[in-house]
């Protein structure tokens, strides 16, 4: 078994085939291994290297422990009617429940314009931006929104307390070339980077936590204290009520729809989740849609940069970018999630871990 930890570059296919063997070992069948290993390795392939195959090891070790749950049968349909559909994800893998959401909302938006599905009890569904790009090939716009309503990380505007999480949207506009990808959190960090900055003994770039003793600090130790710190909404102190409501409304679209969430305790890892699809086709023509959109991203790429050599980009564009490179050239994982592969690895009896491609 490989024991450098340092950062290295993995072939995709070898990649996606490890990370599919991992969880076939856990129990899940061929459709849930794959979905799975594909949303986590596009999450590495964009970018996302927290929301990637680091996570891996933690689904591993909640199938183990009883939480995550492998058999799809248990992913339920609660309601449903022509543009919408209610389905309980029962703990099942996140990004299979996410799939199967936006499968749905995709079939009825190509019959009716729009659909919308919402999935209550999903397992952790990894990073938003890896499900985007599947809809806008399509010339569909999808929408992600998602909580969990089992932690409290990040607080009110003007107040010390955690009460949610960063609450993420996801949005995919199809262009006449690239899609934009919009995938952004309500907070002004997240969970993932607290973490990081902290494994690392670094402190965060900016003063975007609260302390329990409401003092705004960079040191992510105070995001562990007890009472435990907040992570301050997007906008920080100044402008955190921008962030805090939208916030709001992202448990209104998650937990609020899905008729579960905070008021029902739940104590376990997971989301609520709220998946749409829209199809410009009946509204103003995908072409005319494409025309604006386009259009805009041409105003934007055209815009004077405030720095001299770093122009403006489009939401996506720089993870887009790296995403044909790492296809081409090598999956880049850095140190801390090799790290968490070869635990994954030990952790389910397998000793082959990928080789690193030579530079």
């Amino acid at each position: 078994m490989q024991t450098e930890l340092n950062t290295g570059r993995y072939g995709h296919d070898a990649l996606l085939a490890f990370v599919e063997g991992l969880f076939h070992k856990a129990g899940a069948q061929a459709e849930l291994a794959s979905v799975v290993a594909r949303t986590l390795v596009e999450g590495d392939l964009l970018g996302h290297s927290t929301h990637g195959t680091n996570l891996v090891n933690g689904y591993l070790g909640s199938i183990l422990d009883g939480h995550a749950i492998v058999d799809t049968t248990q992913f339920r349909t609660l309601s449903q009617s022509a543009s919408s559909a209610l389905f309980d994800g029962s703990y099942v893998l996140g990004p299979y429940c996410v799939s199967r959401a936006l499968d749905f909302a995709c079939e009825v938006a190509a019959s009716h314009g729009i659909g919308i599905a919402v999935v209550r009890r999903s397992h952790h569904i990894g990073c938003l931006a890896a499900y985007l790009q599947r809809v806008t090939d399509r010339g569909l716009v999808p929408l992600i929104y998602s909580s969990d309503p089992s932690v409290a990380s990040v607080s009110a505007h003007g107040g010390i307390e955690p009460l949610f999480t960063p609450n993420p949207i996801a949005v995919g506009i199809p262009t006449r070339q690239a899609p934009m990808l919009i995938d952004v959190s309500m907070s002004t960090i997240t969970n993932g980077f607290v973490n990081k900055t902290r494994n690392a003994g670094e402190k965060l770039p900016q003063p975007v936590l609260m302390s329990n003793q409401g003092v705004l600090t960079d040191d992510p130790e105070a995001f562990f204290s007890t009472p435990p710190g907040s992570i301050l909404p997007l906008g920080g102190r100044e402008f955190g009520h921008k962030g805090f409501a939208l916030g709001l409304m992202v448990e209104a679209l998650t937990s609020g729809l899905a008729g579960h969430g905070r008021k029902d305790k739940p104590d376990a890892w997971g989301a609520s989740v709220c998946t749409m699809a829209i199809d410009p086709a009946f509204f103003g023509g995908i072409e005319s849609f494409t025309e604006e959109s386009s259009h805009l991203a041409d105003q934007v790429r055209a815009s004077t940069p405030v720095e001299a050599g770093r122009p403006v980009r489009l939401p996506g564009a720089a993870g887009l970018a790296l995403r044909e490179a790492q296809l081409r050239d090598g999956v880049n994982l850095p140190g801390f999630v090799v790290a968490s592969l070869q635990a994954a690895a030990q952790r389910m009896g397998v000793k082959e871990f990928p080789a690193t491609l030579s530079r």
